[in-house]
């Protein structure tokens, strides 16, 4: 393959209707694509109706990313909290499958479903997205991943610090002020177990099967008085096992006043179906330091990937790269603070 190449060159309109066309949908021709940096995924309105559907979502997996039995995992997660009425939009099964192949691409085919980002300074939002994410993790303690990742240090910071290293990706200039920073980092975030991955000793932080990246994007709100009223969990591309607070964190915003104020909304609804293990707390500005550095080399790993330097021009700059320097230095200072009181 031509160097200045990437596999999602090949995916043209024509191969995506192809693929449909290949599992028995049939696209009127009307295709839409979905932002999303990870996969491609596209909106795709047929000329007859699947399963209620007029319209699907068709997701092309990021090639090498994940491996079959990875997302066979994933798919099997959407499935069982569908199954449990949590609202999870799960994958459509076709022909018995719901991971397919064509052109070289992995795909998957799921429901058309709307909605905008929930309004997280409502409490009354907060609450009932805490309640979902309860129930979501109520199926999740069920049983473990076998073939994902568990979230942790090593897969975190150890491998992509690496990564970058090896691959020359820090700025030089500032090269040996942020892998000193983040050494530093490590060693707090590394006082806790369960980031360590290590199995949790009797009494110890349990982790379950997760979201994985449950930020407002990958939250879809129907007003009340429409059908099916509330928040719906879409994209578990990044699920994995880890602690449970790494699926409320990301819904937290502003001064520490607004985020304690949040976390108790979300927190109000969480403990209505299952109980909160506030140790966790303590985790939240580790996890977000660890999210600092996967996210530095998540898109340092897809930068023959042209929609990446269209997207992130300002990556990999000497300004950059001092921008990370200063904030692990805030996260070294947050992390030796107190908690947030949920």
């Amino acid at each position: 393959m031509d160097p200045k190449t990437h596999p999602y060159d090949a995916l043209t309109p024509d191969v995506v209707l192809d693929a449909l066309a290949a599992i028995g949908l049939y696209g009127d021709g009307r295709l839409t694509a979905l932002n999303s940096f990870e996969n491609r995924v596209y909106q795709v309105h047929l000329d007859e109706p699947v399963e209620g559907q007029d319209a699907v979502v068709v997701k092309f997996y990021r090639p090498g990313r994940w491996t079959t039995a990875q997302i066979h995992e994933e798919h099997e997660f959407a499935l069982e909290l569908a199954a449990a009425e949590v609202p999870m939009v799960a994958p459509l099964r076709l022909h018995g499958q719901t991971l397919h192949h064509h052109g070289g691409f992995d795909f998957a085919v799921s429901p058309r479903r709307g909605g905008r980002r929930p309004e997280l300074d409502d409490w009354d939002v907060l609450e009932w997205t805490g309640r979902f994410l309860a129930r979501l993790h109520s199926v999740g303690q069920l049983r473990p991943f076998s073939h994902r990742p568990t979230l942790s240090s090593a897969t975190f910071a150890h491998e992509p610090r690496d990564w970058l290293m090896q691959h020359h990706a820090v700025a030089p200039e500032v090269q040996g002020a942020w892998a000193e920073a983040l050494g530093e980092a490590l060693a707090l975030i590394e006082r806790h177990p369960v980031l360590r991955g290590e199995a949790s000793p009797e009494g110890g932080i349990a982790t379950l099967r997760l979201h994985g990246d449950c930020h407002p994007g990958n939250i879809l709100w129907t007003p009340e008085g429409q059908p099916g009223a509330g928040p719906h969990f879409v994209d578990l591309d990044d699920a994995r096992q880890g602690p449970a607070v790494q699926d409320l964190w990301m819904l937290l915003s502003g001064d520490r006043r607004q985020q304690t104020q949040q976390l108790g909304a979300l927190l109000d609804g969480y403990e209505q179906f299952r109980p909160f293990d506030r140790r966790e707390l303590a985790l939240i500005e580790p996890l977000r330091t660890l999210r600092l550095v996967h996210y530095s080399a998540w898109i340092a790993r897809r930068w023959d990937d042209p929609a990446f330097p269209i997207n992130f021009p300002w990556f990999g700059t000497r300004d950059y790269w001092q921008g990370q320097v200063d904030m692990l230095v805030e996260q070294i200072e947050a992390m030796q603070e107190d908690p947030l009181v949920g």
